[in-house]
């Protein structure tokens, strides 16, 4: 594969055909990928449980997606080490659609979002995450992470407010109201799983900090409910029915089973059915889903690359994301994109290849069948505690500091505006308003960097003096609609003055339509004042844009050159002194 071609290329299971076929894969890198798959499934059970619980869903349907999603992606994407389950950054989009569509609405836009990245794929536009800019990115993720916070407080405190609004500071309000009620063995099992999680890393034992961190706060949950306390736990939470009428709490221990996803219950308990209404309304969550999962997919890909000097496939991974998220609804699986995270964790425990993501989602599914005895013991403060710590980590708080200290003023806007528009409304509003923002000051500085400069004394560039009646004006940078407005009515006003006027642009590579129509009406300008016009040393594009156009010289009014020597050599020809009205 050339250099680059990573960047353009689409094909199903880029990464496995790569790590597996083209390059040595024998026993030692299986049993590798093996070891480094055991480890992160075992990370991604409470994980992926969590995550389905603060997207307003049940747990086990946090495990269909890391099992479906999860092996899909692995075997159909483009990045190598990439592990796809459910992901922090969806639950500020899916928990408002499953609260208003239920189950069966939230797989319906899933399977929508599914289809919208493999339309990415095929377009080609796994490379637009690059122009995606830094502070548009910290903002909303960083409101993402305060969203989720947020969601957790009334696990965390065991507060027994129903019935909280959706928005997040009326939400805030009625918390803050609850708050006196709170339950205090409820916030001392969510306290022990935050000081562990936070504690346990100083201990470098290798060991996620969140496996201790559960399993002792869900000991501990037992020891209290034990005395009465009434702990919040998966079982007390969460119940099931599965199709032979069998019921139980906690998480079904049965594979995850084919089913249409329009005929999975909607907030009123039947079938959500499917209709072109429901679709309509379904199209917007789909498609912040894609971008959503789209953008997350590849800065963790880009983020791998760094770690393995390998490079990914963008528009195969765009592929394998929409294959997953295509087929994982119809088992009951949420939407799916690569989690950093866990993707991290599958580096550093040694995997080579797609085939570690395969082992992590097999794990993943013998988690499901063997210990959903045991899952349903784990303490809903804990789950939490932990998504509060999840929070924090994708809000890359150090970097966002660092954008404070470092950027520019409209750096800053940007990233507060995003930040803040994610959590008043949602992700779609806040990019979309930090990406036109983000271009509007780009396009302010590219223009500001556009000036002109009188060189007509300058002795190097102008080494024999001028006519005293000419001026040669020097200019620099791009002449488009936002610069060449300004740049020009500026020389309009110079060169009455004068009875000729020398443009030197070597320094202009771009001339737009709206730098053609502001040169136009210059010329037009020089013409009633009777001053000529003699442009010199074009470059190829402002050239090819000019000929497109038609321009021409015109005896007397406006030439052309192709250096500046040569239209000084015209200007100091001897001429009339003459000055027409």
């Amino acid at each position: 594969m050339s250099h680059r071609s990573h960047l353009f290329s689409l094909r199903p299971g880029h990464a496995l055909v790569e790590a597996c076929l083209r390059t040595p894969y024998g026993r030692r890198q299986l049993l590798s990928d093996v070891l480094a798959g055991i480890t992160v499934g075992i990370i991604a059970i409470p994980l992926a449980m969590a995550l389905a619980i603060a997207s307003g869903v049940a747990p086990q349907y946090g495990l269909y997606t890391a099992v479906i999603g999860g092996f899909v992606i692995a075997l159909t994407g483009g990045s190598r080490l990439s592990i796809s389950g459910p992901t922090a950054a969806f639950v500020v989009i899916l928990y408002p659609i499953a609260q208003s569509y239920g189950l069966g609405g939230l797989l319906l836009a899933t399977l929508m979002a599914g289809g919208l990245l493999v339309l990415m794929a095929l377009l080609r536009l796994g490379r637009l995450v690059e122009y995606i800019p830094e502070p548009v990115i910290l903002g909303f993720t960083g409101g993402i992470a305060v969203v989720i916070a947020g969601l957790q407080l009334k696990d965390f405190f065991g507060l027994a407010t129903q019935d909280l609004p959706e928005a997040f500071f009326p939400r805030m309000a009625a918390l803050a109201q609850a708050l006196p009620e709170l339950h205090w063995p409820s916030l001392l099992v969510a306290g022990v799983t935050l000081v562990i999680m936070l504690l346990w890393p100083r201990l470098k034992t290798g060991v996620p900090p969140h496996l201790p961190a559960v399993l002792l706060a869900s000991l501990l949950a037992v020891l209290l409910n034990q005395q009465g306390f009434g702990i919040d736990t998966i079982s007390s939470r969460f119940s099931y029915l599965l199709p032979d009428g069998t019921s139980g709490a906690g998480i079904p221990p049965v594979l995850p089973a084919f089913i249409w996803p329009w005929q999975q219950p909607g907030p009123d308990g039947h079938p959500v059915g499917v209709s072109v209404q429901l679709l309509q309304d379904l199209l917007p969550a789909a498609f912040a889903i894609a971008m959503l999962g789209a953008i997350e997919s590849l800065l963790c890909a880009v983020v791998l690359d760094g770690m393995t000097g390998k490079k990914h496939s963008a528009n195969s991974e765009l592929l394998g994301q929409g294959i997953g998220n295509l087929i994982a609804p119809f088992f009951g699986g949420i939407p799916a994109t690569a989690a950093i995270a866990r993707s991290a964790a599958n580096f550093r425990a040694g995997a080579v290849s797609p085939v570690a993501a395969m082992v992590h989602a097999l794990i993943v599914l013998a988690g499901l069948v063997l210990l959903a005895g045991l899952l349903a013991y784990l303490p809903m403060p804990a789950m939490a505690a932990l998504l509060l710590v999840v929070a924090w980590n994708m809000s890359e708080a150090p970097k966002a500091v660092h954008l404070f200290k470092t950027a520019p003023k409209g750096d800053l806007l940007v990233f507060l505006t995003c930040f803040l528009l994610t959590i008043a409304f949602d992700m779609v509003i806040a990019i979309t308003a930090g990406m036109l923002m983000a271009m509007v000051l780009f396009v302010k500085n590219i223009a500001d960097m556009t000036r002109i400069v009188d060189i007509s004394r300058h002795e190097r560039m102008v080494p024999t003096p001028l006519p005293a009646d000419w001026a040669v004006y020097k200019i620099n940078g791009p002449l488009f609609f936002a610069a060449a407005d300004k740049v020009f009515s500026e020389l309009s006003l110079l060169a009455r003055e004068y009875r000729g006027v020398v443009l030197y642009m070597d320094a202009v590579p771009v001339l737009d339509a709206g730098g053609l129509l502001a040169l136009h009406r210059f010329i037009d300008d020089c013409r009633t004042l009777g001053a000529e016009v003699v442009i010199a040393d074009l470059q190829f594009q402002p050239l090819k844009t000019l000929a497109r156009a038609g321009m021409a010289p015109v005896a007397n009014q406006l030439s052309f050159y192709g250096t500046l020597r040569e239209a000084l050599d015209y200007v100091q020809r001897p001429r009339p002194v003459s000055r027409s009205a």
